[in-house]
């Protein structure tokens, strides 16, 4: 099982917090830092000091790390043009010296939209766009060098571009795919991604959803292996009183912490990641909602990662 932590910075954190977070990831032992592509706080926070930008923020970590993967969950395909997505995350990708992972969904927040001068299409066209969005950044990436790339598509159109930069691998960024839909994103995940990711629900919830992925992926013929995993909100705590308090710095309660994400003891994280990993995932991203507490992420490596 490989654990990775998963930062939402639109909460409140500017890039010194993030940067303090993923060298505590780096020096902890954790596989990957990763982080949310919002513009707009959620809840009832002051989103102080402001968004970032999701790539910006990545591409300074990709030189001030050398080991953890590095990656969004997920960017959003109304934030961005496909082509210039491609050269942000290919470009990343070498700063890193090949260590990005492209996450990737249609946006949903229509109030980051709204608030910023963000077209937000209805659903279905969101999907269409993220689909055409695929075809494209795969499409330049594994150009062949020296030759172009054109597309014809309903929503985006591309005339003998270059395909640069490259990235490092000849087949691109490793791309994920998530969400719960029942439908358009399993075919999708089955098309194009390289790992499916379940947000935020239950080990039941979870494994009816790797089905949906694994039935449109032998519908579609797939042979290359798919990445399954999940991501959780996570509360770690030695005691009933840790547990409490850390729920509360982010305003949440205990009960509902253990119910709906990994929150408890050490042995309580342990055991309900075990019975992710019994649905065949094999990646589990920490949802770290208090950047600043350094001390939890201390925890989570020495007696909950040390243990798996």
């Amino acid at each position: 099982m490989r654990l990775r932590i998963f930062t939402e910075p639109q909460q409140g954190a500017n890039y010194e917090t993030l940067l303090a977070v993923a060298k505590a990831t780096e020096d902890l032992g954790f596989d990957a830092f990763y982080r949310s592509d919002h513009y707009l706080k959620l809840g009832e926070v002051s989103g102080e000091p402001g968004p970032s930008d999701a790539w910006i923020t990545l591409a300074g970590l990709a030189r001030e790390t050398s080991r953890i993967r590095l990656g969004t969950l997920m960017t959003a395909a109304t934030f961005r043009l496909p082509g210039p997505l491609a050269i942000a995350v290919a470009q990343v990708d070498q700063m890193s010296g090949g260590r990005v992972d492209l996450g990737i969904g249609t946006g949903w927040f229509e109030q980051e939209h709204t608030a910023y001068g963000i077209p937000f299409p209805s659903l279905g066209e969101r999907f269409e766009r993220l689909e055409e969005q695929l075809e494209i950044i795969t499409g330049l990436w594994r150009t062949p060098s020296g030759a172009t790339f054109t597309y014809d598509g309903h929503y985006y159109t591309l005339a003998d571009s270059p395909a640069l930069p490259k990235p490092v691998r000849p087949e691109g960024p490793p791309i994920l795919i998530g969400g719960f839909g029942a439908k358009r994103t399993p075919r999708l995940a089955a098309l194009y991604a390289d790992e499916y990711n379940v947000p935020f629900h239950g080990p039941d919830d979870t494994s009816a959803a790797f089905e949906r992925v694994r039935a449109a992926a032998g519908a579609a013929g797939r042979t290359r292996p798919l990445v399954y995993s999940a991501a959780q909100v996570v509360c770690c705590g030695r005691d009933e009183a840790e547990i409490a308090r850390r729920a509360g710095a982010i305003g949440r309660k205990v009960e509902e912490l253990r119910e709906n994400g990994l929150a408890g003891t050490p042995q309580e994280l342990v055991d309900k990641i075990g019975r992710f990993a019994a649905l065949g995932a094999e990646t589990l991203y920490f949802q770290v909602l208090d950047p600043h507490d350094l001390d939890h992420l201390e925890l989570l490596a020495t007696e909950v990662m040390a243990k798996l």
